[in-house]
């Protein structure tokens, strides 16, 4: 059998202080939901993690975490998961909304790089039909006109780039919001035992 390899002493450090920080934070949580208990205040998400002075992110990624929260609020009873499963719904109809926004930015960006793509190539050609009687000044006029439309065209190309990368995150905050919806169905619809 092979020995487990050894972690460089750096790396060890690394993951030590990480278990560290991770234990400091579980513990600030836990304390946390026992202040709100005691105080008889609502316990969510948003509390433990402003009590605790922990990121929601933790809260949701922390296996740990995240069942003594669901513990708290499940002893707190149906009617503030119920509230949580509703502002969950907002903040779902929320990124869906912001979605179909920036779909729509993204198409309308789509049509105007099309036009100007089509009006550059209607200037070109009439460039090469032309070019022939076209005094000096006209010749430069019509290449500045070109020069500026090529810039616009870039900038809506950048803008375009923009409104699809927000688009992907939006799309991908809007599963993360399903996911979390479709969990929190499924703890409404299989109380924890004891409730």
């Amino acid at each position: 059998m092979k020995a487990a390899p050894v972690p460089e002493p750096r790396t060890a450090a690394a993951l030590a202080a990480r278990r560290h920080k991770t234990e400091t934070a579980l513990k600030q949580v836990r304390e946390a939901i026992t202040r709100l208990q005691r105080e008889k205040a609502q316990v969510s998400v948003a509390a433990v993690a402003r009590r605790a002075d922990v990121s929601r992110t933790f809260l949701y990624d922390n296996a740990e975490a995240r069942a003594a929260v669901a513990n708290a609020m499940a002893e707190a009873g149906d009617r503030r998961t119920q509230l949580l499963a509703d502002q969950d719904d907002e903040r779902e109809a929320t990124w869906r909304e912001r979605a179909l926004n920036a779909e729509e930015g993204l198409k309308a960006a789509q049509a105007e790089i099309f036009t100007q793509r089509t009006r550059i190539g209607e200037l070109l050609g009439q460039i090469r039909d032309l070019e022939a009687e076209w005094t000096e000044e006209a010749i430069q006029r019509i290449t500045t006109e070109n020069t500026t439309l090529k810039q616009r065209v870039r900038q809506l190309t950048t803008d375009n780039r923009t409104l699809d990368e927000r688009l992907k995150a939006a799309r991908s905050n809007l599963r993360f919001q399903d996911r979390r919806v479709a969990d929190l169905e499924a703890r409404i619809a299989d109380p924890a035992p004891g409730t």
